[in-house]
């Protein structure tokens, strides 16, 4: 089932912030202590809610979903956000061995810890690796399954340059030299549309706070645990039994147009929302179009 969805281009900064100011975000979340680690979570919604779960990308935090809960919660859902570790306003220890299947369990944790059993998952980005991870352990624990822009096929992955510097040899060198500056340059590089300076500004912060920056050659190896878990992972996405949805940015030199050519094979009974534009939506669907981002979530999730 396919869906396009088509939108007006808006330049510069001219066009309004999608995002609530990062302070006021933060603010309405708290930390708890999770396997010795600060972990930032935030609730919205009734308490009684459908439960959903948003899981945000790399290398930015749950801040990314901040433009689309208000819509969630409005529905009548209630909505988990959480910064997974090395990430936002979560602990970003050093010398940590990051790992997707660690971030599962620390998904899982928050879970417990917040009495939320079967719940409808929103993933982006690395999240999609963390979204797989936790469909192949307990499929039916999620009632529905929503994708935005990620690597959900390790072959069909296309890390920009700078990722791929990162990833390598000399990542520990260069990841100290990343500037705001850098960083907007690199994120602009994978939009379709453009984005308010102030949020890119914001999502800097959350990116860069207690030096987060640094962490990149280290959470970037979700690449080669996308490799190592590939056929596990494939089969937890395309064997999961319930509704998917497909939230996507075409114009994304990451995991765009061509991931989305595979998944319409891969994964028929699925509903697509194909972000096409004039002008085509990159890999932030949910900044770059946040009203066709949030409607299709709504419709998708509300019982």
């Amino acid at each position: 089932m396919n869906d396009r969805t088509s939108g007006g281009a808006s330049g510069g900064t001219t066009r309004p912030r999608i995002l609530p100011p990062l302070r006021g975000w933060t603010g309405g979340g708290a930390t708890t202590l999770i396997a010795g680690h600060s972990v930032f979570v935030r609730q919205d919604g009734p308490a009684h809610g459908a439960p959903v779960t948003l899981v945000h990308g790399f290398p930015t935090s749950s801040h990314d979903w901040a433009g689309v809960v208000p819509a969630l919660a409005a529905a009548g859902l209630r909505v988990t956000t959480l910064d997974l570790l090395g990430f936002g306003e979560s602990d970003k220890p050093r010398r940590h061995r990051y790992s997707v299947l660690d971030q599962a369990s620390l998904v899982e944790e928050v879970w417990r810890r917040h009495g939320i059993g079967a719940t409808a998952l929103v993933a982006h980005d690395y999240g999609v690796s963390v979204g797989q991870e936790l469909l192949a352990r307990d499929p039916a624990r999620i009632t529905r399954m929503a994708w935005l822009n990620g690597g959900l096929y390790p072959d069909l992955h296309r890390p920009v340059p700078v990722q791929r510097l990162l990833h390598g040899p000399l990542g520990p060198l260069l990841a100290p030299l990343t500037t705001e500056r850098r960083f907007a340059a690199t994120l602009r590089a994978v939009l379709g549309r453009p984005v308010h300076d102030e949020d890119v500004r914001d999502l800097w912060a959350a990116a860069s706070r207690a030096g987060g920056h640094r962490l990149a050659p280290r959470l970037l190896r979700y690449i080669d645990e996308r490799r190592r878990h590939a056929a596990r992972w494939t089969s937890a996405l395309e064997g999961f039994p319930g509704p998917a949805l497909f939230v996507w940015g075409p114009a994304d030199p990451i995991s765009g147009a061509h991931v989305l050519a595979r998944i319409r094979v891969r994964v028929p009974q699925a509903r697509i929302v194909e972000l096409d534009g004039p002008p085509a939506v990159g890999h932030y669907p949910q900044l770059e179009d946040l009203e066709a981002v949030a409607a299709a979530l709504t419709g998708f999730l509300t019982p």
